[in-house]
């Protein structure tokens, strides 16, 4: 990794890992938050990249992804709808479909064509997306480039208050979130994006769970390239490394050929030859593939 890269992820990590120590004086009304005109223009910015008015996005991809020293490469097909789904299909030999992927606001699909298996559960069900916070909203803003608050479908005003900017010089600034009460309650969970300072264009996401026990877990999402998509850019090259205290896992997605084809079924039915099993035995074959 280059070493401008590398401290692009300190910087967008190193806020998350720094917590205040003083004292908490109980008051009976909190103070207004105040957002300054620069956080309001820079803010204001990111979320003009929003596609509001796009319902359907389709791509063929190419997929990868590492595992220590495992490694896998497939083509494939990812299709969304605004606020209801995200489905991969990954292929093998380029014209079979060997996995599919499906993450909709309830459930995460994940279905082994080879081997005729698949895991159909809530999020919190699968450890590595319920320790990063992640849901389908958040999945969602990551594969459109946008900014996200847990809990959210969208962001408002009132919610935008509650995020920090700093300038990073260099044309880059720093967006923070951190999903507490401030001083009465300390949470886990740390948001941070990198942005383009005069664009607002997001360059990297970065979502951090932290546990002193156990250890923490990250994930970085960094975006390497864009498609013209109507009237806005698209990410089309992402790079995605989710690192915990006993692995990392590196995903990478490029797209083309962008389109808003809406000729397709939202949801996929399980066929009742396949077996129902543990993510762990799932992801281990989808590794054998």
């Amino acid at each position: 990794m280059k070493m401008s890269n590398c401290l692009k992820i300190v910087a967008l990590a190193v806020p998350m890992l720094l917590v205040s120590c003083h004292s908490h004086k109980k008051v009976v009304e909190e103070p207004a938050v105040v957002i300054s005109p620069e956080q309001t223009e820079l803010l204001g910015k990111v979320d003009s990249h929003v596609q509001k008015k796009t319902t359907y996005v389709g791509s063929k991809l190419k997929f990868s992804v590492s595992v220590g020293d495992q490694q896998l490469s497939l083509t494939g097909n990812l299709r969304m709808k605004r606020n209801d789904v995200i489905r991969l299909q990954l292929m093998a030999f380029g014209f079979v479909e060997a996995a599919r992927l499906e993450f909709t606001q309830d459930y995460v699909l994940i279905i082994d064509r080879i081997n005729k298996q698949y895991l159909k559960a809530p999020y919190y069900y699968i450890d590595f997306l319920r320790n990063s916070g992640i849901n389908f909203n958040t999945l969602q803003a990551l594969f459109w480039n946008e900014l996200f608050q847990p809990g959210k479908t969208e962001l408002d005003d009132e919610a935008k208050k509650k995020f920090t900017t700093t300038s990073l010089g260099d044309n880059e600034a720093l967006i923070n979130f951190e999903d507490g009460d401030g001083e009465s309650v300390k949470s886990k969970m740390f948001y941070s994006w990198l942005v383009n300072e005069s664009t607002g264009r997001i360059k990297m996401a970065n979502i951090m769970y932290r546990d002193t026990h156990n250890g923490n877990t990250q994930l970085n999402w960094d975006y390497r390239g864009f498609l013209n998509m109507g009237q806005n850019m698209f990410p089309s090259d992402m790079v995605v490394t989710l690192t915990t205290p006993k692995k990392e896992v590196k995903l990478g997605v490029k797209l083309n050929y962008l389109n808003n084809d809406d000729d397709w079924e939202p949801r996929t039915r399980v066929s009742d030859k396949y077996r129902e099993v543990e993510i762990d035995e799932i992801l281990r074959r989808f590794m054998a593939l």
